[in-house]
C-alpha cells in the first residue's frame, strides 16, 4: 500500500521536478518507508512507499522492468502475483514483489494483463520507448486515483491533496456538486467538490499518448457476472461461497508485516475473523472500540466473538472528551469530505498504534449478502408495481395526507417514492442513500430546484443492457456498490486508514466472489434471516447470538455529542460556512437552533456534513 502521483505532458512545465516532490510530500502519510520520483521529456512519477511485500530495497519505486524500458508507480496489492509471477517464466525476475510482476505481466499481455490480476490497486506504468502512460484503477475501486488537466498537461495523484499541492489547480468548491453532497454525504465519481478535478472510475483505464487521453471501460458488474450458480441446489451454492470467500482471506493473509482485524461483533467482522482463524495457526489480532453510550457499544458481542476464536483482543473505549481530542485530527486527515470519515480514523489509528500495518475488514458484506434494508424494501416495490398503475395526481394526494398523519423522515421519503413515475430500481434506490431530503437541500443552498440527481445517473449506466437478466437483489447490490460503498465506504476506508499508514484488506470484495454472488437467484439471497446465505454458507461458524442480534453498524453517538460535547467545534464550522456565498445563512443558522432545540426534522447529519464541509475547505485553503 501506497501514494502514487505524476505528470505527463509535452513539453512538461519548466518546475516540474519542484511540482511532483511537492505532490508526493504531501502524501508522505501514506508511505513512511520510502520515497522516489522518475522524470524524462514526458512524464514525472513520484512514490511513497508503505513496504507490505518484499521489505528490501529492491521493493522501491518508481520500479523498472528488467530491460528498462518500463516504469512503474504502484499504490495496493496483488494477491495472485505469485500465480501469475508462475506464467511469466521468459521474465528475469529480481525481487521478490508484485510490483514486478505487473511490469513482468504487461510486457507479456499488454492492457490486457489487467483481467488476470486480483486485486486492489491503482498504478500508473511508463513505456519509455513508445511514450505510452498506462494508468488503470481496480474493478471495484478499493483503491483511489485524483487527475486533473492543465495547460495541456495531466497530474494524477492518490489524492486530492496531492493535486492541490502541485499548484496547478485552483481551489475552487464545485459549486455543481454541493446538491448532491448535502443530499447523499458525498459526490460520486467520477466528480469531486474540487472544481476540474476527477476521479478514475472503478474498472477503468487511461492511455495518453502523443498528448492525447483516452479512459476505457475494462470491466463492469453487470457484463461480468457468473452464471456458475445456476442449476445448483442451495447446498451446493453455500459450499461454492464458503470456498470462495475461504480463498480471499487467504490471499489477503500474504504480507511480510504484522498484520490483523476489524471486529465490531457484527456478521461480516465476526465471519472474516472466524475464517482467519481456521487459515493461520497464531492468534488473529482483533480491534474495537466501545463506548460508555450502551445503546451504542457493541463490546460485548465483539468480546464474544473475540472469545470463541480466541484472539489477541485489544478494546479502545472511546468518551466523547477523547474523540474531541482525536476530531481535529480526522478532520484533517479528511482528504475528500463525507459524513463517515472519523469512524474509520479512530479504529485505523489505534490498530496502526498496536504495531499493525495491515488490517482486514468485513467491508462489503452487507452490500453482496442483502444486508441493509434496501434489498427487502426493493422487493416489496416490486410486489406493490400496481400502485403505479394509479393515476400520479392521485398518487401524490395520498401521499400529502400520509405525510399530515405521518410526520418524520420515512413518510417524506414514502411521498417521494409515490411521486415518482415508475416502481423501478432506478426510481426507488436513490431514496434509500438520501440522507439529505429534497426541501432541506433547497433551503439550504438557496435552489428553487435540485440539479439531476447523481445516483439515478448511475444507475441509468450500471443497470442498463446486460443487466436485465440480473436477480433482483443483485441489481439492488450493483447499485449500492457503485454509489455508498465506492463513494463512501470505500473512500473513507483508504483516507483514514492511509492516514495513518495502515493497509486495510477487505475479502468480501475479491472479484471471483462477488461475481459468482452476483450471479445466484433471489430465491437463495433472500434475507429471511440477517444475511442468510452468508451465514448458512459459514457452516456453523458464528453463534446465534451474532446472527441474530440487532444491526447496529459502526456509528458514534453523535445525536448526543453534537449538543453537548461538540456543539463548540460544530458552531464555530456552522457559522464560518452559513457566510459562503453558496449557503444561504439564515437557513442555516436557524437550522442549527433547531438542532439544538431538539426538532426532530433537522438531523445531526444534516449539521454534520456542514461541519465537516468548512473543516475541509478552511483546511484545504478551498475558496467558494
Amino acid at each position: 500500500m501506497c501514494g502514487i502521483s505524476g505528470m505527463y505532458g509535452h513539453p512538461l512545465p519548466s518546475d516540474t521536478k519542484g511540482i511532483v516532490q511537492k505532490m508526493n510530500d504531501s502524501i508522505a502519510h501514506r508511505g513512511p518507508d520510502d520515497a522516489g520520483i522518475y522524470m524524462d521529456d514526458y512524464v514525472a512519477l513520484g512514490h511513497r512507499r508503505l513496504a507490505i511485500l518484499d521489505l528490501s530495497p529492491a521493493g522501491h519505486q518508481p520500479m523498472f522492468d528488467a530491460s528498462g524500458k518500463i516504469a512503474i508507480v504502484f499504490n495496493g496489492e496483488i494477491y495472485n502475483f505469485l500465480e501469475i509471477r508462475s506464467q511469466l517464466s521468459e521474465y528475469n525476475f529480481k525481487t521478490q514483489s508484485d510490483t514486478e510482476v505487473i511490469l513482468a505481466a504487461y510486457l507479456k499481455w499488454g492492457v490486457e494483463c489487467l483481467k488476470r490480476f486480483n486485486g486492489m490497486f491503482a498504478f500508473a506504468l511508463w513505456n519509455i520507448e513508445t511514450k505510452e502512460l498506462f494508468i488503470a484503477r481496480d474493478r471495484l475501486g478499493v483503491k483511489p486515483l485524483y487527475y486533473t488537466q492543465k495547460d495541456g498537461v495531466l497530474y494524477f495523484a492518490s489524492e486530492v491533496r496531492g493535486l492541490l499541492a502541485s499548484g496547478k489547480v485552483a481551489r475552487k468548491i464545485n459549486r455543481d456538486v454541493l446538491a448532491e453532497y448535502f443530499t447523499y454525504q458525498t459526490v460520486h465519481a467520477p466528480s469531486t467538490l474540487v472544481k476540474d478535478v476527477y476521479m478514475l472510475m472503478p474498472g477503468h483505464y487511461m492511455l495518453m499518448k502523443e498528448g492525447k487521453v483516452s479512459i476505457k471501460r475494462w470491466w463492469s458488474a453487470r457484463e461480468n457476472y457468473s452464471k456458475a450458480s445456476e442449476g445448483k441446489s442451495y447446498e451446493e451454492v453455500c459450499k461454492n461461497v464458503y470456498r470462495l470467500l475461504m480463498a480471499s482471506v487467504e490471499r489477503r493473509l500474504i504480507s511480510d508485516v504484522p498484520f490483523g482485524a476489524f471486529l465490531s461483533g457484527g456478521i461480516d467482522s465476526s465471519a472474516i475473523v472466524g475464517l482467519m482463524s481456521r487459515v493461520q495457526q497464531q492468534p488473529v489480532r482483533t480491534f474495537t472500540i466501545i463506548f460508555d453510550e450502551e445503546g451504542f457499544s457493541e463490546a460485548k458481542y465483539a468480546r464474544l466473538v473475540a472469545d470463541l476464536f480466541k484472539t489477541e483482543h485489544h478494546e479502545f473505549r472511546l468518551t466523547p472528551e477523547d474523540f474531541l481530542k482525536e476530531l481535529p485530527i480526522a478532520l484533517n486527515a479528511l482528504d475528500h469530505p463525507s459524513g463517515d470519515g472519523p469512524n474509520s480514523y479512530i479504529v485505523s489509528r489505534i490498530t496502526r498504534e498496536a504495531g499493525i500495518t495491515m488490517a482486514l475488514s468485513g467491508l462489503g458484506g452487507d452490500e453482496f449478502f442483502a444486508g441493509y434494508p434496501v434489498f427487502n424494501r426493493s422487493l416489496q416495490i416490486q410486489n406493490m408495481k400496481w400502485l403505479f398503475t394509479i393515476p400520479k395526481p392521485i398518487r401524490k394526494l395520498a401521499g400529502a395526507a400520509y405525510a399530515g398523519i405521518n410526520s418524520d423522515i420515512t413518510s417524506d421519503k414514502m411521498v417521494q417514492l409515490l411521486n415518482q413515475d415508475d416502481h423501478t430500481l432506478n426510481s426507488s434506490f436513490p431514496l434509500s442513500r438520501q440522507v439529505g431530503l429534497p426541501q432541506h437541500v433547497k433551503g439550504l443552498l438557496g435552489l428553487k430546484s435540485l440539479p439531476t440527481d447523481a445516483i439515478k445517473e448511475i444507475l441509468a449506466t450500471e443497470l442498463s443492457d446486460g443487466a436485465s437478466q440480473l436477480p433482483e437483489l443483485s441489481k439492488v447490490s450493483i447499485a449500492e456498490m457503485s454509489t455508498y460503498m465506492q463513494n463512501v465506504l470505500l473512500r473513507d476506508a483508504d483516507q483514514m486508514s492511509m492516514a495513518v499508514a495502515l493497509e486495510v484488506r477487505v475479502p468480501f470484495l475479491d472479484y471471483e466472489l462477488v461475481e459468482y454472488v452476483l450471479g445466484i437467484n433471489d430465491e437463495f439471497k433472500k434475507p429471511h434471516f440477517p444475511k442468510k446465505l452468508l451465514v448458512d454458507s459459514l457452516q456453523g461458524l458464528l453463534p446465534d447470538e451474532i446472527v441474530h442480534r440487532k444491526k447496529m453498524g459502526f456509528v458514534f453517538p453523535w445525536n448526543v455529542w453534537l449538543k453537548k460535547e461538540l456543539k463548540p467545534l460544530c458552531e464555530k464550522n456552522i457559522q464560518q460556512l452559513a457566510k459562503r456565498d453558496f449557503i444561504e445563512q439564515e437557513y442555516l443558522l436557524n437550522a442549527w437552533e433547531r438542532f439544538q432545540k431538539g426538532d426532530a426534522q433537522v438531523r445531526w447529519l444534516d449539521m454534520w456534513l456542514c461541519t465537516v464541509l468548512e473543516s475541509w475547505m478552511n483546511q484545504n485553503g478551498i475558496e467558494s
